[in-house]
């Protein structure tokens, strides 16, 4: 009995044993667990207090202090007892951008090899957030397509189709001729598009004094980019203006114009207008580099783009100091990435007007990139087969044309078409198809230079390291 007594004690010892061992263990994974969320909870608390900083300093980015990070600080329970800490690493807006990078990293003092960091960009969204933003009255038709959100400071007529957020700074507007009205009272958003619980108005007004860009900083910074060894990106008054054409290997070849295609008649919303659009003769110049870093090619005149972008660009027509002759920026044919996978974007930014030209641009044309138009308008313009201003009889088959596509955002000051239609809703001229798809890498990644607005706010979260 003894030897049997001795037998099931030691068993029950072992089993004793075991059991408490791997309830020890199982306490010490739970409280590594809890750790582990509260070192997550203690990074967010680095960020979040970086944010406060910022509000109340926007221009340190050295945490008060005047030297280089990293920066510690204690984190405290609700009865202020010091109980972790987090340590943070904060990258300050380049010379390009207003974006500021906040790295948390974030431990408990009782485990503190348990650590947990979150890594956060801060600023302002881009403009580059709508698809289609606008300081004027806007009217979609029956046979145009918008994929992404919609912003007029004016109203909108909706006959179209759209699936993200269509919104309008007036509650009603005044609908002109222009809208097919007979100048009645509308609301903000009105018409016959479907998707109109996506409707919204009125919304605030969209400052365009903060959209349009500070064209004396992007020449400075394509004065100091280098576009080949030998010269800088910025190529100022020649002839009548540049013909850029991007190549598919991340290059650029510049052409000066020298003589225009004959001038044709043609309606510009305003007035009419007897001018060319059209390249008839230019000359190569050289190959170019699409410069690194802000990315930025300016030109002081005016300027034809076409071709395959395979990089991050910005590209500026523009006159400085503005004397009233604002250059103008004319897409030349298909304009299209390489790969749209963010990898690579175009800003298109003109003093006055981005057109597409009676001639030059293709039956289907497709344009991949930001076009911005400051003072003026992103436009075709209205040509005619007949009456006083018809065009020649060579260009009559150029009037009407099949389908425009746009992957990237439209953002104009004044009033935007590709189509004009009659009286009866057909169209008569431009585009008789047209698509915008919203290109949603802009974003937090637009082109080199772009403007901002609203609130700083956080634009991309992420965690980039996890222990246990």
């Amino acid at each position: 009995m003894l030897i049997m007594a001795l037998v099931f004690t030691m068993l029950f010892t072992v089993i004793a044993v075991g059991l408490s061992g791997m309830i020890a263990s199982q306490h010490k994974l739970g409280l590594k667990k809890i750790n582990w969320a509260k070192a997550l909870a203690t990074a967010e608390a680095g960020v979040n207090y970086y944010r406060w900083h910022l509000a109340h300093a926007p221009d340190d980015f050295q945490d008060g202090t005047g030297l280089p990070g990293p920066y510690v600080h204690d984190y405290q329970d609700n009865l202020g007892n010091t109980i972790g800490k987090f340590s943070l690493a904060i990258t300050p807006p380049s010379e390009c951008s207003n974006t500021v990078i906040i790295e948390s990293t974030g431990w408990m003092n009782n485990d503190p090899g348990v650590d947990r960091t979150v890594k956060v960009k801060y600023g302002r969204p881009s403009m580059a957030q709508f698809a289609f933003l606008t300081n004027s009255n806007v009217w979609f038709g029956d046979t145009e397509t918008l994929h992404g959100p919609l912003h007029s400071n004016g109203g909108i007529r909706m006959d179209g189709y759209n699936d993200g957020k269509t919104t309008s700074a007036k509650e009603t507007y005044i609908c002109g001729p222009e809208h097919g009205c007979s100048y009645q009272t509308k609301p903000g958003v009105w018409g016959t598009g479907e998707e109109q619980s996506l409707w919204d108005f009125p919304l605030s007004n969209i400052d365009f004094d903060e959209v349009t860009t500070d064209l004396a900083t992007l020449k400075t910074l394509a004065q100091n980019s280098m576009c080949s060894t030998t010269e800088d990106c910025y190529f100022q008054q020649r002839g009548l203006g540049y013909h850029l054409n991007f190549k598919s290997d991340g290059t650029f070849d510049m052409y000066r114009v020298s003589k225009l295609k004959n001038p044709v008649w043609g309606w510009d919303s305003s007035k009419w207008l007897r001018e060319s659009d059209d390249i008839d003769r230019e000359s190569y110049t050289g190959n170019y580099n699409i410069p690194g870093n802000c990315g930025i090619i300016f030109v002081e005149d005016d300027l034809w783009v076409d071709g395959t972008v395979n990089g991050q660009t910005t590209v500026v027509a523009a006159k400085l100091p503005d004397s009233g002759s604002n250059p103008k920026i004319v897409i030349n044919g298909n304009l299209v990435y390489a790969a749209k996978d963010g990898t690579s974007s175009l800003g298109l930014i003109s003093q006055s007007n981005i057109y597409v030209p009676l001639y030059s641009a293709p039956d289907e044309l497709e344009i991949n990139a930001v076009l911005m138009a400051q003072k003026g308008h992103v436009f075709r313009k209205y040509y005619t087969t007949s009456g006083s201003y018809q065009v020649p009889a060579d260009a009559r088959n150029y009037v009407l044309r099949n389908k425009i596509s746009l992957y990237g955002v439209i953002i104009t000051n004044t009033i935007w078409t590709w189509s004009w239609v009659n009286g009866w809703g057909q169209t008569v001229s431009g585009y008789r198809n047209t698509e915008t798809i919203y290109d949603s890498n802009l974003t937090y990644n637009p082109p080199p230079g772009f403007p901002t607005t609203g609130e700083y706010q956080i634009l991309q979260w992420q965690e980039t390291t996890e222990k246990q």
